[in-house]
């Protein structure tokens, strides 16, 4: 007997298992089907939770907006034009000068050179440690500084600040001498 005469025998035995096997299962699978109508009808005649009103639409009044002629009251009136149009402004077509990249209260003022005179020159610190030479009418700060006097313990400065309606206000400002 060859050895393949002995396998065959064991073979057919395990498909014929395997057969069988798979034919139980296929049919344990359509035994249960016959109450599945009844229990689908079941579900379905069961009442559902209430379900909620749709909600009432409001209704709202219509407006009707006549006031397209009137000033616009976020524009400055024709009187604050006039009013802003006499007062002072910004040179803004002068070249901008080194101390106006920094905000007035940055800088420092470390003394001065001269006797009293008015050629004063006062001796200002800004935030990255370089000190520079001012006169009056040179500019300091980010408002518009204009130097208006040096003296031995303070620079005076006008500032130009907007007014809040499309105009500028002089303010006086000033930079005292680093006490240290």
């Amino acid at each position: 007997m060859s050895t393949r005469s002995i396998r065959s025998p064991a073979r057919v035995a395990l498909r014929l298992a395997c057969l069988c096997l798979a034919a139980v299962a296929l049919s344990a699978c359509t035994r249960g089907m016959g109450d599945l109508p009844q229990r689908v009808e079941e579900v379905k005649a069961r009442k559902g939770p209430p379900i909620e009103p749709i909600p009432v639409m409001k209704t709202f009044e219509t407006f009707e907006y006549t006031a397209q002629s009137l000033r616009d009251p976020f524009s400055p009136s024709l009187d604050d034009e006039g009013v802003n149009a006499q007062g002072p402004r910004p040179d803004m077509n002068r070249p901008r000068e080194a101390l106006e990249l920094f905000p007035l209260d940055s800088l420092d003022m470390v003394g001065t050179l001269g006797m009293g005179s008015k050629d004063t020159t006062g001796l200002v610190k800004d935030p990255d440690g370089v000190i520079h030479r001012v006169r009056p009418n040179n500019y300091l700060g980010q408002n518009y500084g204009r130097i208006t006097g040096i003296f031995d313990d303070r620079i005076e400065l006008v500032e130009l600040v907007p007014n809040g309606v499309g105009g500028w206000i002089e303010r006086p400002a000033s930079i005292a001498l680093e006490s240290k």
